[in-house]
């Protein structure tokens, strides 16, 4: 596939799109199935890389999985499960960090399991430790090796009680993979509890597994010996109904997101109100688009959820840069969020990052010299430039970049926003949107 677009900035998207499910969540619903004793279904599939990347894995273990892409169904068969070739692994594994949640199923299927280097954007540290760690107190043997960690369950894997020391999303989808099949009671403090973390723990609870879920972050699980197949439609991609929402006010646009749903963006739609956009919500999805006249500045951190998403900020940042006045955006889940900014800085944004705090929400990242506070002064208008996409949500942030820019800008590395966006050239063709790519 071909890697540079060149955009003719300029012009407001206008029209509609559909968004399916979520990244986020859909790659974590085809692991699930590994632990299963028959078939599921997963519906509302998205054609992106991460899903062809988890079955090219599954695949490798001996998974069968038929797609009908059109309809967005993918069906998966593990009663054939069998270890995979090292060598297979780590070829698929370069561009995902999915094969660290394979561990848990595995170790149930066939006792062990082996980890190669991991990918992943380069947002941050991101380190698996959390994962091993939760994977030996349920009774598993880590082993470094030269190629990477070869994991084993001799004795099996028992429940046990763990405190995350940050409500970490991927090592509490961890914890639900590894416990819902462990022998005993499992308690887990300091939870995630984003919706794509609760809707796999609908996916298995339809399997079998017997899960509660406290409001003070805890999540209980009674293990279960053994797992049905089930069948799913995927909960709706927040972060990409978010993407287009700040792309509809950033370009002056007028976007309808069908497929978008109200309930798991309620923080981002009052951001999105206090921005000065405006979006009507009904049975079929959101419109959003921006009114006209000046938007407004806003100060704004980041916080797992019930928070304002991390993977929202960024978008969010380019249509900030055509508020009125100052904005103060604060990262605190990601230490190395900011690095987009300098292509926007270079496309004539005034954008300033610090190392301090510039909010009151409880950071990890205060002196320690990560630059995760951003001013953004405006309203400026951009021009375009020659951008290389660093990341998948910074990616798309800079797509939006040059799509509000005068002129023609290159964007170059967009093969990594096919990781996530399902499409996108052809959703932003059915917006009006003018670019070519090379």
């Amino acid at each position: 596939m071909r890697d540079v677009l060149q955009i003719h900035g300029g012009t407001p998207l206008e029209g509609e799109i559909t968004v399916r499910g979520a990244k986020n969540f859909v790659s974590k619903a085809m692991v699930a199935a590994l632990l299963g004793d028959g078939p599921s279904e997963l519906r509302n599939v998205p054609v992106i890389r991460d899903v062809a990347v988890v079955t090219g894995l599954l695949e490798l273990h001996g998974v069968t999985v038929t797609a009908d892409q059109a309809a967005g169904v993918l069906t998966l068969d593990p009663r054939n499960v069998e270890s995979a070739h090292v060598a297979d692994i780590d070829a698929h594994a370069g561009s995902s960090r999915i094969p660290i949640l394979f561990c848990g199923p595995l170790l149930h299927r066939l006792g062990e399991a082996f980890i190669p280097d991991l990918g992943g954007c380069r947002i941050g540290d991101r380190p698996i430790n959390y994962h091993l760690d939760i994977l030996r107190q349920f009774g598993a043997v880590v082993e470094k090796r030269e190629q990477g960690i070869h994991i084993r369950a001799p004795r099996g894997l028992q429940g046990t009680k763990i405190e995350l020391p940050y409500p970490s999303v991927g090592a509490t989808e961890q914890l639900l993979l590894t416990a819902v099949r462990a022998d005993g009671l499992t308690e887990l403090s300091n939870a995630a509890i984003e919706p794509e973390i609760l809707d796999l723990i609908n996916v298995l609870q339809k399997m079998g597994a017997i899960i509660s879920v406290d409001t003070d972050r805890v999540i209980r699980i009674e293990g279960v010996p053994r797992l049905s197949g089930y069948r799913h439609t995927a909960l709706s991609d927040r972060i990409e109904a978010a993407s287009w929402a700040s792309a509809a006010l950033a370009t002056r646009g007028d976007i309808m997101v069908r497929g978008a749903t109200q309930p798991e963006m309620t923080t981002f739609l009052n951001t999105f109100r206090k921005v000065g956009g405006e979006f009507e919500v009904d049975d079929a999805g959101i419109r959003f688009f921006h009114p006209g006249g000046d938007l407004r500045s806003i100060v704004l951190e980041t916080d797992v959820h019930p928070g304002f998403m991390t993977d929202w900020q960024q978008p969010l940042v380019v249509a900030l840069t055509q508020a009125k006045g100052l904005s103060i955006v604060h990262e605190t889940v990601y230490e190395n969020r900011f690095g987009f900014t300098d292509a926007l800085v270079g496309m004539g944004a005034t954008i300033q990052v610090y190392r301090e705090c510039l909010g009151g929400h409880a950071c990890r990242f205060g002196q320690r010299n990560f630059y995760h506070s951003a001013v953004i002064s405006g309203p400026t208008p951009l021009a375009a430039a020659d951008i290389e996409v660093p990341d998948l949500r910074g990616g798309f942030s800079h797509l939006i970049a040059a799509l509000a820019a005068k002129g023609t800008s290159a964007v170059s590395g967009i093969g990594l926003i096919d990781r996530g966006y399902e499409h996108f050239t052809e959703k932003l063709a059915a917006l009006g949107a003018e670019f070519s790519r090379d």
